[in-house]
């Protein structure tokens, strides 16, 4: 099963932030859960080049702007990298196939009889790289501001093409009420509707007061607007227009995962332009929140801009991941502290999931002969927590596919909560005189909900789960936490040079378990793959594995801390 998805291109004309981060995390949880469930993904992310926003920012550096791109291009490639991002393509717009793909789709709407020659006057923001009518701005101390976005405007006259956006309202409109999941979550679909429903004008498309951009096909002289530039790297990346075999696989896209600040112009314009051009629309656009550094805004001029891989080196990258989804609703606006970051840590990680995996894992290390215990027979409070882990797979699914990766997380910890409760209820530490065919069952119901919701979460924490998963003796899959595509699934055939980096660096947390061979496999789960099941399913740490559970006998090596405490160090 193909499945791609995306995340907005970022502008590189300063530095990436935890704004950034947050998207990428998100769009690579999304991409490693489908992996591990079997499915063929294709990852696209990238830079957005082109504009008056590089050519300023290029200017006052004394560079070109292509030597600035360059630069910062490779600053967010290696960002991603180090966040554990297994993206198959990273798409520059001033890539060559890019430029193919941009004029391909002018000519599109020209040929639909949706350009032609004016000339625009109106509102202007550099920033945004978009234009405001008059009611959509005002006048602040002097200086006229869009009222979304706050940013300045300047009065802007020159020859255009438009884009003649007013004839898709009636069927952007008819979109947004028969396809209601094109838009995530629903209060950016009404605020969309309601935007479309006051009335479209036809929109500017080219510029000619600078020429950092895709020439306009048969007229040099204009540049295409950038948006028209940035949104059609989508089909870029997937083969557009030259490769039809690959573009029929991967097109339409499954989702766009974007900020909510630019979810106009993937939810009007974008689909206005693939309509008039005849081709698909993506299946979904999802626009998460912002985040907030202690309940502000994140500005250069306050000073509170982070730097995301600094808080993976105070706090760790598997944290930093897992906190991003565990603290915030995944499409709203949050606020964090460095507090809650340690909170998150020592609680959620440290006390519910580390802490139970090391108190079982002693103690089966210390009665149990260093092996997966033999269970008896199961009693109902048995029964009923593994059918509750059991279950969180087809939750975690529903969750993922409509991007509520906070929800898909809160999951995973429900069945940890009750795991923990389990535990203490049970009093393995007294059965063990009393009863120790039922401390060997309690141990064993304990590390198989244990190892479920670790196969479940390797997505969100690479690293951490492999480490949980060694430490319950299963082999390394072959899909490494979801970074490759398992061996059922087609090989995307595009980002090798970037996969391979991903794959081999276990430094920034994406390869889990890879002391083990990768053709290892569970006792349990060979035997499967000998009755014919197809190899993905065989694969040990795949989602697929969660019905396998663990044999007993298995050694085990001896137990260690994967969550240590965060203690802030004083001086």
């Amino acid at each position: 099963m193909g499945y791609y998805l995306t995340t907005a291109i970022a502008y590189p004309n300063g530095a990436i932030h935890i704004g950034h981060a947050y998207e990428y995390i998100a769009a690579d949880t999304i991409a490693r859960f489908k992996r591990l469930d079997n499915h063929d993904v294709f990852f696209c992310t990238g830079t957005d080049e082109h504009g008056l926003k590089m050519l300023q920012a290029a200017n006052k550096l004394g560079i070109t702007p292509k030597e600035l791109a360059d630069d910062n291009a490779k600053n967010f490639r290696d960002t991603q990298l180090a966040l554990g991002s297994t993206f198959d393509r990273f798409i520059r717009t001033t890539d060559e196939d890019h430029y193919t793909a941009s004029q391909a789709i002018w000519r599109k709407l020209e040929e639909a009889g949706d350009i032609y020659l004016d000339t625009y006057s109106g509102w202007y923001s550099v920033r945004d790289e978009a234009f405001y009518t008059d009611d959509e701005t005002e006048v602040v101390d002097g200086v006229r501001l869009s009222k979304e976005t706050r940013t300045e405007v300047t009065w802007t006259e020159e020859e255009s093409y438009f884009f003649r956006l007013s004839k898709y309202q009636d069927k952007l409109l008819d979109l947004y009420k028969n396809h209601p999941e094109f838009i995530g979550p629903d209060s950016r679909r009404n605020e969309i509707a309601s935007f479309v429903a006051s009335g479209l004008k036809d929109l500017s498309v080219s510029r000619t007061t600078f020429d950092w951009g895709v020439p306009v096909p048969g007229n040099d002289k204009h540049v295409m607007y950038v948006w028209i530039d940035a949104l059609t790297n989508y089909i870029t990346a997937a083969g557009f227009p030259d490769d039809e075999e690959k573009f029929a696989k991967w097109w339409p896209a499954d989702v766009h995962i974007i900020g909510k600040d630019i979810i106009r112009f993937h939810s009007v314009y974008w689909p206005a332009f693939l309509m008039s051009a005849g081709i698909e629309l993506p299946k979904r656009v999802h626009a998460h929140g912002f985040l907030f550094n202690s309940g502000e805004k994140m500005s250069k001029s306050v000073g509170n801009v982070v730097d995301p891989l600094d808080l993976v080196d105070a706090f760790g990258l598997d944290t930093l991941r897992f906190f991003l989804f565990r603290e915030f609703s995944y499409g709203h606006d949050g606020s964090y502290t460095k507090d809650s970051i340690i909170t998150r840590k020592n609680s959620d990680l440290a006390n519910e999931y580390g802490n139970l995996a090391q108190r079982s894992l002693s103690m089966i290390q210390k009665n149990c002969d260093v092996q997966v215990p033999q269970p008896g027979v199961l009693t109902e409070a048995d029964e009923k927590l593994l059918a509750l882990a059991r279950a969180v797979p087809d939750t975690a699914r529903r969750h993922v596919d409509t991007q509520a990766l906070h929800l898909y997380v809160e999951a995973c910890w429900k069945v940890l909560s009750e795991a923990n409760r389990y535990f203490s209820a049970q009093e393995p530490w007294k059965l063990k005189k009393t009863d120790p065919d039922r401390m060997a069952t309690v141990l064993w119901v304990t590390i198989e909900v244990v190892r479920i919701i670790s196969i479940l979460i390797q997505p969100v924490m690479p690293d951490s789960a492999g480490k949980i998963l060694d430490l319950l003796g299963v082999p390394a899959g072959v899909g490494e936490a979801g970074a490759k595509v398992l061996p059922t699934a087609v090989d995307s055939g595009s980002g090798a040079e970037a996969m391979g980096a991903v794959s081999a660096s276990a430094a920034i947390g994406v390869a889990a378990g890879a002391a083990y061979a990768s053709a290892a496999l569970a006792p349990n789960v060979a035997e499967a793959a000998a009755d014919g099941m197809a190899a993905a399913e065989a694969d040990p740490r795949s989602f697929a594995a969660v019905e396998f559970p663990l044999e007993p006998g298995t050694p085990l090596p001896k137990p260690e801390p994967v969550f240590p405490k965060f203690v802030e160090e004083t001086e």
